[in-house]
């Protein structure tokens, strides 16, 4: 059974004839049903079949589509020839849509290919990485012009934003940042001792931490904090602005978004990640020590002294001048994947996503770029 005005098709045969007779309205508000019972009738239809359209009300573009998967190119190019009881109007629609319908091309049929698949997809990998790289290049050249720029103005300094971003970025993250490195130097501590002890050099578990904090843990696991901490947090600021168009805002205003937004961010980076890299030295250092003393029977004040005659100062120094360079790549890459977001919801999520891997990933390479540079000069 049929509503009024839906649209119906019925293929009969008789006297070795097959006619089909199309009635009702075949739009759109009837496409599911239709659509069901062209399927069903498509290989049915014969070159020869007789096309009955007196009964056929309604006609829109879903429904000429319809059409033509039933009948095919041909019978759809007789019903819109000038042969066709149809009306001028309808003719004209018919004749429309199956150009178009003609004009597509065929979707080209892909073979299955294991390997090129795999070299494509590393292909598209390599370029999209190449992009990453170049933009984050183009990025650091914006940002370092502006400030240069805005060093000779300091009627432009952003003091207010600065010292927002330095409470977020360095005081708020003081606690997270001494207890994890607190808990990591009594573990190196623990392991040192553990291993060193078969050995009868125990004492070298001083030097273990000594050396592990103040080059590369401190500064690297204060990073990689800082990487998932402040990069999320600064790609989340800058793109809900750009979801709500306040950077459009910005610039329609007069002002320069990079000055307004991003040098405040990484100058307060800047100055947070060192002092965040003294307390991590100092927290592992502690965590160290208490495992030392309570494993290893070595009072603080020998764990110091130590540490004071073994330790030198360029292993403190060659930490800290580590805590700039990752500051600077994590408010470069954290900015940047903000100012990336397209406006949505899901793209803020994408980019601070893609925010914390890139900062963490680019964190690891510079220190074992820098690891391997230190060696080869002996420092």
């Amino acid at each position: 059974m049929t509503s009024a005005g839906e649209g119906a098709v019925e293929l009969s045969r008789s006297a070795g004839e097959s006619r089909l007779a199309l009635s009702g309205d075949w739009t759109i508000a009837h496409y599911g049903a239709l659509a069901s019972r062209v399927a069903a009738l498509r290989s049915q239809v014969e070159p020869g079949t007789r096309i009955e359209v007196a009964a056929l009300g309604a006609l829109d573009t879903a429904g000429v589509a319809l059409l033509h998967d039933l009948l095919g190119a041909m019978h759809l190019a007789h019903l819109a020839g000038d042969a066709s009881p149809l009306g001028a109007e309808r003719r004209a629609l018919l004749k429309a849509v199956a150009d178009a319908l003609a004009s597509e091309p065929a979707a080209p049929v892909r073979r299955g290919y294991a390997l090129g698949d795999v070299l494509e997809h590393v292909g598209r990998t390599t370029v999209v990485f190449w992009r990453h790289v170049v933009d984050i290049a183009g990025f650091i050249g914006i940002t370092l012009q502006t400030a240069f720029a805005v060093l000779l103005r300091p009627r432009c300094w952003r003091m207010t934003s600065l010292v927002a971003n330095l409470e977020r970025t360095a005081l708020d993250a003081v606690p997270i940042v001494a207890l994890l490195t607190f808990l990591v130097g009594a573990v190196v501590a623990f392991l040192g001792a553990t291993v060193l002890a078969e050995f009868g050099a125990s004492i070298f578990t001083v030097d273990l931490v000594a050396y592990s904090f103040l080059r590369e843990f401190g500064v690297l696991l204060t990073a990689i904090i800082v990487a998932g901490r402040t990069a999320s947090s600064f790609t989340a600021q800058i793109g809900s602005m750009r979801a709500n168009e306040e950077v459009d805002a910005i610039r329609v205003l007069g002002l320069d978004p990079v000055e307004l937004l991003v040098l405040p961010r990484v100058a307060a980076l800047l100055i947070a990640l060192p002092m965040l890299t003294f307390v991590a030295m100092i927290s592992g250092i502690v965590g160290g020590m208490l495992v030392c003393a309570a494993k290893l029977d070595i009072s603080p004040v020998m764990f110091l002294s130590v540490v004071e005659n073994n330790v030198g100062i360029t292993h403190f120094l060659v930490g800290m001048a580590k805590a700039p360079i990752f500051a600077f790549l994590i408010g470069i890459i954290g900015c940047l994947e903000g100012f990336r977001v397209s406006g949505s919801a899901q793209s803020v999520g994408e980019h601070t996503t893609s925010a914390v891997v890139q900062s963490i990933f680019t964190v690891i390479v510079v220190d074992a770029v820098a690891a391997l540079f230190c060696m080869e000069m002996g420092w």
